[in-house]
């Protein structure tokens, strides 16, 4: 009986150790990313106002308001292409312009599909797949 005891005590041991690194992890997770106050739930980041416009293009499209998708998804582009490509010293084309390839490449991806389905539906699959990565590669440049 004595040496079930002592098994089972080792493997709880070893439970709470592996629950508080997990925990642990966790905490260290969230710490990293990064939170942005908001104003009307956009956040007043550098990115909050593409990841706002993105995340309306996306919820309209998953409601099957495709003209809505479209618009919203040509509003992003030309406010991209205007802030960050055209928009002087600080734009991410001049700041990085490697992140700024990534995100523009991203940002395409997401928006082709919306603004090519304003009269049929897409494929929400490759919508919401291009709408993560979009989202990721705005992290980047928060």
């Amino acid at each position: 009986m004595r040496f079930q005891f002592g098994k089972l005590r080792h493997c709880v041991a070893v439970g709470i150790i592996i629950m508080s690194l997990g925990v642990a992890m966790g905490l260290t997770s969230a710490a990293q990313e990064r939170k942005f106050p908001q104003t009307a739930g956009v956040d007043d980041s550098k990115m909050g106002s593409y990841r706002a416009l993105a995340q309306l293009a996306f919820a309209a499209s998953q409601k099957g308001d495709n003209v809505l998708a479209a618009k919203l998804a040509r509003i992003l582009e030309r406010d991209w292409d205007k802030a960050e490509d055209y928009g002087g010293e600080s734009a991410l084309s001049k700041t990085n312009h490697a992140l700024f390839d990534e995100i523009d490449k991203a940002m395409d991806h997401f928006i082709a599909p919306l603004v090519a389905h304003v009269g049929t539906a897409p494929d929400q699959t490759v919508v919401k797949a291009a709408f993560n990565a979009y989202l990721e590669k705005l992290k980047q440049a928060d």
